[in-house]
């Protein structure tokens, strides 16, 4: 049921939030990963390529998606943070509306303009077509991205992370099914993986809302709180939009640095997918912290504890540190026979250079953490506007590595391309929080 979190050590409350939290990314990751595994060993490295050269634009799209539905959740923790229930259902009630809204308009938008896109990205010919047929099929299951991401986002904002775990891990077993059902049984190809996930994250999405109707009585919604309200949509947008555009921002650079790894051949692609879905595995616990700090932010902002505020992001510093340690460690010691579940053990150049490519990343893994931790906690407080600004010192970063370094140094830039993201993003959100916490104690004294 809800959780307070403005009460209570932040330590134990942080943790107790963000390993629920954790299991779920894990296990999102985990049904990914099943897709990378089964493409890669049973329809081949060119298959596996033709999933990783979207990896850029799903993030750019889909990341959109997911933090506006993050950025709704925002007032709503506030909301009940503040213990206002009946501003906080209105916001609730403004924001399915809004998520209906922006789901069919993006999902017709990208649908359309799907292969224009992968053919700018210079998308090599031998693997487009299979690029093309597993995004777009990703891409038209974006409404049940947004059911999803709505009802786990609400959940959460009113201090729920268990629920939408159970969920997750639900739709990742039947992920396995489905993946080997529609790949090796009705020989589907490439498409199944999609058809597969898309089917996955709806069932998650369902059930995620018929428990928060059964369960959640203080979400019963009157009509008046259904109805449109100017200022809520007003608040839940300028929250939403910049904190989904802060992803796509950060995404853009993505695309810029994937496009120069399309440049330099198929087997570069699939080293980078390859690594990158290990990476992201092992980075989970890093957006946990960062998706708790969000919530943790926002309601003790709500109820005016801004002393917990400062020593929650102590504590999950000091969190983000210590499992930085930790996963450099598995990571460096583990990383080459972790690689061995997404490529054969013949592919020995590809192998190579994906665990090249994991080694540069797992030393800038601290950096990455107050990335995540202060982003979304600045996020949390209100100052969604400001994350758009650290994407975009993101964006230049991989930019920069796209445009300037692959093309002189080539693999090896690729590698150090999202380090170089990670250190411009602090160097912009440190100085941010500051700015924030210091307005904010303003705002407060003369209220």
């Amino acid at each position: 049921m809800e959780r307070d979190m403005t009460k209570g050590s932040p330590m134990r409350l942080i943790l107790g939030f963000a390993v629920p939290l954790l299991l779920g990314l894990l296990f999102q990751q985990f049904y990914s990963m099943v897709d990378t595994i089964i493409v890669g060993h049973y329809l081949g490295v060119e298959a596996l390529a033709a999933v990783g050269a979207t990896g850029s634009v799903n993030f750019m799209i889909l990341g959109f998606c997911i933090g506006v539905c993050n950025g709704f959740a925002i007032p709503i923790a506030q909301e009940f943070g503040a213990g206002h229930e009946e501003n906080m259902r209105g916001f609730v009630g403004n924001c399915v509306r809004l998520s209906v809204i922006f789901s069919v308009v993006i999902t017709t938008v990208v649908v359309v303009f799907c292969r224009p896109i992968l053919q700018v990205m210079r998308t090599p010919d031998n693997i487009i077509d299979g690029a093309y047929i597993y995004i777009v099929v990703i891409f038209a299951g974006i409404p049940v991205t947004f059911l999803y991401n709505m009802t786990a986002s609400i959940l959460r904002s009113l201090g729920d992370s268990k629920t939408p775990v159970i969920f997750l891990i639900m739709a990742a077993v039947l992920n396995i099914f489905l993946d080997l059902l529609c790949i090796l049984g009705l020989h589907m190809g490439i498409s199944g993986a999609a058809v597969a996930t898309v089917v996955s994250q709806a069932v998650a999405g369902l059930c995620c809302l018929i428990y928060m109707k059964k369960k959640f009585t203080i979400l019963e919604l009157s009509r008046e709180e259904w109805r449109w309200n100017r200022n809520y949509v007003w608040k839940l947008c300028n929250m939403g939009i910049p904190m989904g555009l802060q992803y796509s921002i950060t995404a853009i650079g993505s695309v810029i640095l994937q496009s120069a790894v399309n440049g330099i051949g198929s087997n570069a692609v699939a080293a980078v997918t390859a690594g990158s879905k290990l990476s992201m595995l092992m980075v989970c616990p890093f957006e946990a912290l960062g998706s708790t700090m969000a919530t943790y932010g926002g309601q003790n902002m709500g109820a005016g504890h801004l002393d917990r505020i400062d020593k929650g992001l102590k504590s999950c510093t000091i969190l983000g540190l210590v499992y930085s340690v930790v996963a450099a460690g598995i990571a460096y010691g583990a990383g080459q026979s972790l690689l061995l579940l997404f490529l054969d053990a013949g592919e020995t150049e590809i192998l190579s250079n994906s665990f090249y490519y994991i080694s540069w990343n797992i030393w800038f893994y601290f950096p990455l953490a107050l990335v995540n931790i202060v982003r979304f906690l600045i996020q949390g407080m209100g100052y969604s506007r400001l994350a758009v600004f650290a994407g975009a010192f993101e964006m230049l970063a991989r930019g920069l590595a796209g445009f300037i370094l692959v093309p002189v140094f080539g693999f090896p830039a690729v590698c150090f391309a999202n380090p170089l993201a990670w250190i411009f993003a602090d160097l912009f959100l440190i100085p941010a929080f500051f700015y924030v916490r210091q307005r904010t104690r303003k705002i407060m004294g003369n209220t």
